[in-house]
Formats: C-alpha cells, structure tokens, sequence
C-alpha cells in the first residue's frame, strides 16, 4: 500500500531539459520515498497513505458493508441510495392526509432545489402574512391576486406554495377588478382564519425556520469479534464518486506508472493530488477497536466531523460519560479538532481506529486499586456482535 502511495506521486513525462532517467533510479528514488515516509509515519498505515481499493458490487460476500443505505426521517423506512429521493417525495405528499400545513412546508423546502428562489419565495409569503398581522382590519391585506407579477415571480413558480395557502386557511375566489371585464383569482383569507391571527404567526415561523426534508444516513452500526481482518476494507461502490470502471482505470495508470519515465512530485504537487483523492470519496467507513479487541463499525460522510464519530463511539459505551481518545496507527492520537471533517484528517475511505481511555481516567483507576473493564460496550450490542469475515 505504501509503495503504491509513492508510486502515485511519479510525474507521468519526463522533465523538459532533461535527458531519459534510467529505471533503476526511479526505484531507486521510490525505495528512498518509501523510508522516509514511514520514518515520518511511523507505520504504514498511517492517514494520508490509503491506496484507492477497488469497489466491489453490492451483494458480494465480502463486502465490508452491503452497500449506503438511508433512513426516512418521516416513515423510518431504510432505503438504497437509489431510492431514497422518490421516497421522502411519496411520504410528504402522504403527510398531506395528517398535516397539510406541515406537508406543504416540507414540499417547498424539499421539492424546489434553487435555494435562492425559495428564500426568495418564502420571504414574500412572509411579506403578505405580516401584513395580515399588522393590519387586520384593512381588506387589501385579506386578499392576493393570483396574477399579480410579484407572486407569479417568487411564489407560483414554487412547488408547494398553493398548498401551504390553501391550508392555511386562503381560498381561491374570482373577484372584479377595476377598470377590467373580466374578474380575476385571488386568494382571500376564510374567516376561520381570519378569526384567529396568532395562528397565521405560527405558521410563518414554520415556513421560515424549516429545512429541506433529507434521509439521513444510516450509520449501520455492527459490532466484531476480534479479528485478523480488522484493517481489511471491501467497500461497495457506492462509496466512490467515480465508478467503479473509472476507478479501476486509474489503479491500472497507477500500475503503468512504475515503468514510466517519471520524476517524483514535489510536495505541492503531492499536497494538490491528495486533495483530489478526498473528494472522490462521498462516505467512509470507520472502525474502532476496543479494548478487548471487538470492533465497533459505522458507516459516515466523508465531510462530517470527528465530533460525529465520537458521538458515535460514546452511545455505544456502559459508561458513556467518561472521557475516551481515539488513535490511528502507528499509537497517535487522533487530532483534538472535532470540528475537521473525515477527508481532511486522511480517514476516507476506510480507516481503523483504536480507543483509549483518557490517561488521566486510567491514572485514577490506577491510584484507586482498579482496572477498566476490557469490556465496554453495551450489553445489547454484544448480543448481537458477529464474526468478521
């Protein structure tokens, strides 16, 4: 793995000025690289010397992980990456039965995906609620015409806006118009509503505070025996941005390299090539080796913070409130920054971690004539551990 790490840093033409570099001087160089990498690294496994693995179909019976899956925030349904859209779109126009408020706020937020235009959009919503709410007497403010060019503009060219009026308690009405034949639609407010303004305020506040109704990642929490296999990652494709013939074509580039004429990258380069590796990766998938040697695995995005593995590793504990560190190969200590995300830290797209307790835990169990159990995990995650194979 190391040696496909320096080989990776190999320029892919010669020089200009220069004449041909023999062969054996690139190994030569290489074998250099690859010492005084793992003098720095002091393992090569260290973050930051992954080599790309090779996606493997889902449904393989050596996959680390069968694949991405979601969990619906609405029906709790557990869904493939390819599903999960056309899911959350099923369950809010469902919702539509129980909550029609609710429903049309999360179609707004959900359904359009020009952001701006929906701020747009939802701020003059608010625009015409405000007014209802500081002049409930005047009558211009009861009532919006349809074809009025600023709510053609911002509002109707909005899935969801005609449901959230309609349930808030507006009704469309053909109404005269001055100096015109032919009436025209409006939306004026029901008295029901009308008689109770605090309600409208309410769901103004709704209809801004809310967000877009996304699956959330479904961590797949699973639990190992021991094992050999601990640093062994199969992942599926679902793990790659590229795809899965894109990035076997670059592992063969990444073979041929070796017997190019190249020139090793100069640390910039390097830095630039590494930065491009992290972002072909969208999930990643962590383990944690416990004390007694069982893993605890889970399934992250590759720009989340460590603060979410943390969280993660401490639902898992007997004793959650104890302060615990994480360390990556080679005995160091994971960076104390949670607030850097996975890809930035070298942790993408797999990478096995091991848990500590904190020193100084362990210095006061020690001067209290005690030991940390090796065990610590809950029981009902033992129940269901399994082999890793």
């Amino acid at each position: 793995m190391a040696a496909a790490a320096a080989l990776a840093r190999l320029e892919q033409k010669q020089p200009r000025g220069r004449g041909p570099v023999s062969q054996d001087s690139i190994r030569s160089q290489v074998r250099k690289e690859l010492a005084a990498e793992a003098t720095v690294s002091g393992s090569p496994e260290s973050p930051g010397t992954h080599v790309v693995p090779e996606p493997r179909e889902e449904g393989s019976a050596h996959l680390a992980v069968p694949g991405v899956y979601f969990t619906c925030p609405l029906t709790g349904a557990t869904l493939r990456k390819d599903q999960r859209d056309a899911h959350i779109k099923e369950a809010i126009l469902l919702h539509f039965s129980t909550d029609p408020v609710a429903a049309s706020i999360m179609k707004i937020h959900t359904f359009n995906r020009d952001r701006d235009r929906v701020k747009l959009g939802v701020d003059t919503i608010a625009k015409y609620l405000d007014n209802i709410h500081l002049h409930p007497e005047e009558e211009k403010y009861q009532k919006i015409k349809l074809q009025n060019k600023v709510f053609q503009e911002r509002i109707h060219c909005l899935e969801g806006t005609h449901e959230f009026f309609e349930a808030i308690g507006f009704q469309k009405v053909l109404l005269p118009v001055p100096d015109q034949e032919d009436p025209e639609e409006f939306y004026v407010l029901g008295e029901a509503a009308r008689a109770q303004p605090q309600n409208l305020e309410r769901h103004k506040e709704q209809l801004l505070g809310a967000e877009p109704l996304r699956a959330r990642l479904d961590r797949q929490r699973r639990v190992f025996r021991p094992s050999p296999l601990a640093a062994q990652f199969d992942l599926p494709g679902d793990f790659f941005t590229l795809t899965a013939e894109e990035i076997r074509r670059e592992q063969r580039l990444r073979a041929d390299a070796v017997e190019r004429l190249s020139v090793l990258r100069t640390k910039a380069m390097r830095e630039k090539e590494e930065q491009r590796e992290m972002r072909k990766y969208t999930y990643t998938l962590l383990r944690v080796r416990l004390p007694d040697g069982c893993l605890l695995q889970g399934t992250f995005y590759a720009r989340e913070r460590l603060s979410a593995l943390y969280g993660f590793v401490r639902e898992a504990l007997q004793n959650d409130w104890l302060p615990f560190e994480l360390l990556v190969s080679g005995g160091q200590r994971l960076l104390e920054d949670e607030n850097l995300a996975f890809n930035e830290c070298g942790l993408v797209p797999s990478a096995l971690l091991t848990f500590s307790w904190d020193p100084a835990v362990l210095q006061d169990m020690k001067a209290a004539g005690a030991e940390p159990d090796r065990s610590v995990l809950k029981p009902e995650l033992l129940s269901v551990i399994e082999n890793l194979s």
